[in-house]
């Protein structure tokens, strides 16, 4: 099983001594990759539900901080060395396709091969409307968007690439990613659309535990909704041992006496260190391959204190 770390781009990651701190502190307990979210504006008026909680209610409407994403993984890159750098989940429609194709390539040669791309196509209908992105068409443009950055990375030469919504012609594009034949592509989601998705350009199912529609919140519903991918992957006449599991845990690992939102189970990734070892076990044989844990803390040190824990008390024993 490899750990990583989930970080919201809010609250104690407002500032940059912060997001070092954890960054270093992560690379030193043996985390294998961190993760940061993506969004760019929050709109004062904010009516879509958020599909991650019961209420609804989306927590950076009550200040509206967020950095940009692919700027801030670009910056901790040049703070770290090991760690892998993760969109979790970049909204593909949000930027115009070929600059994000150009920046990831950057990040990833910049980082050295160190950035995995988590892929999505949105959710939040008044921040497309503020950047001019469309929303109703948000699954056709995150389709040819992918279409187009696997072009620009793995072609030679002049690449032209004519759909609905992203079409250029000639473009020569370099440098390609360091990774060949480009950056994993960890595809997120639950959505019908999501599962079409993954299948067609995913090497990781990335979904989020917290889901309204489809929760994935114990090891075995977890375990139920892979196999429900594996099977999609055969229709498709995918090989389904070709797709990877990732999850994305969306509440934070702590430890104490903590329920599923149901109240049927206790939380994955809480109660005593030991059971935090058994939650990474149970998912590892349910097939996944990579946790991303949510990271909480009321400052700086207090987050780092809780890295240097897990590290020594969960992941080391885990590898021990």
């Amino acid at each position: 099983m490899k750990f990583g770390l989930s970080t919201l781009t809010r609250g104690i990651f407002s500032n940059r001594d912060n997001y070092i701190g954890v960054a270093k502190a992560a690379e030193r307990a043996g985390f294998d990759f961190l993760s940061v979210s993506d969004h760019l504006i929050v709109p004062g008026n904010l009516k879509t539900r958020y599909p991650y909680t019961a209420t609804g209610a989306f927590g950076a409407t009550e200040h509206g901080h967020c950095f940009d994403q692919l700027s801030t993984i670009a910056f901790l890159a040049g703070c770290t060395e090991k760690l892998r750098l993760l969109t979790s989940v970049m909204v593909v429609p949000h930027r115009p396709a070929m600059l994000t194709a150009k920046m990831l390539s950057t990040i990833d040669v910049l980082a050295n091969g160190r950035l995995i791309i988590g892929a999505g196509a949105g959710w939040m209908g008044e921040e497309f409307k503020l950047l001019g992105a469309p929303f109703e068409q948000r699954g056709k443009v995150t389709d040819e968007s992918l279409e187009a950055f696997i072009a620009l990375w793995t072609k030679d030469g002049p690449v032209s690439y004519h759909g609905t919504h992203v079409s250029f012609t000639d473009a020569v594009f370099y440098p390609k990613p360091l990774q060949k034949p480009h950056p994993p592509l960890w595809i997120g989601g639950e959505s019908p659309g999501a599962f079409r998705r993954v299948i067609r350009f995913g090497n990781v199912w990335y979904p989020g535990n917290n889901s309204q529609t489809k929760p994935l919140d114990t090891p075995k519903r977890l375990a139920a909704g892979i196999a429900d991918v594996k099977r999609m992957c055969e229709a498709a006449k995918r090989d389904p041992a070709s797709l990877g599991v990732a999850l994305l845990v969306q509440d934070f690992f702590e430890w104490g006496d903590y329920k599923t939102q149901d109240g049927s189970a206790r939380r994955m990734f809480t109660g005593t260190s030991a059971d935090m070892a058994a939650d990474a076990a149970a998912l590892s044989a349910a097939g996944v391959g990579h946790v991303a844990l949510r990271l909480g803390g009321a400052t700086g040190a207090d987050a780092v204190a809780r890295i240097e824990r897990f590290g020594a008390e969960v992941i080391a024993k885990t590898r021990g």
